[in-house]
């Protein structure tokens, strides 16, 4: 039997007030979606003047993320991004129901070098959306050093 690390609301909470808060100082309105390994949300939170499509982009970013253990973008990174037309998985983005996000704003979240979970954004630009991203992603870091726990954080992350 293997023991496993659990995302809980503490966490997610966490990240999602990083992401907030970086997006405020971008201004512009993001939705934030944490979930768990399995791609199901914990936290999501759409703040004032978001798009009111962004809760199911950023789940769907989240989602993804999560259950391919990838940042979302790295499927359609040319030349050898495997949602490229040509490549072994193209069409996946047709895949559970369409909910398989293949575009910038979407990280696993990788502690002590497993995947428990998924944070997706949507809102900004890519830029945007990657800067909230990763602010989540260090504010879980920091908030699990002290714990003795490593959080990847990083916008290229492909386990």
């Amino acid at each position: 039997m293997k023991t496993a690390l659990k995302l809980e609301l503490r966490e997610a909470r966490c990240m999602i007030a990083a992401a907030v808060m970086k997006a405020a100082q971008l201004g512009v309105p993001e939705t934030v979606c944490v979930t768990d390994e399995g791609g199901h949300p914990l936290l999501l939170e759409r703040m004032d003047a978001a798009r009111v499509t962004g809760p199911q982009i950023a789940w769907n970013k989240a989602f993804t993320a999560a259950g391919h253990k990838r940042s979302t973008h790295l499927f359609n990174r040319a030349p050898n991004g495997p949602a490229l037309p040509g490549n072994e998985a193209f069409g996946i983005q047709w895949s559970f129901d369409g909910k398989f996000a293949v575009f910038v704003g979407g990280f696993p979240i990788v502690v002590n070098g497993e995947v428990i979970g998924g944070v997706g954004l949507s809102g900004g630009n890519g830029e945007q959306d990657t800067l909230c991203g990763m602010a989540a992603l260090a504010a879980l870091r920091d908030l699990l050093a002290p714990e003795g726990h490593t959080v990847t954080v990083e916008t290229d992350i492909k386990l």
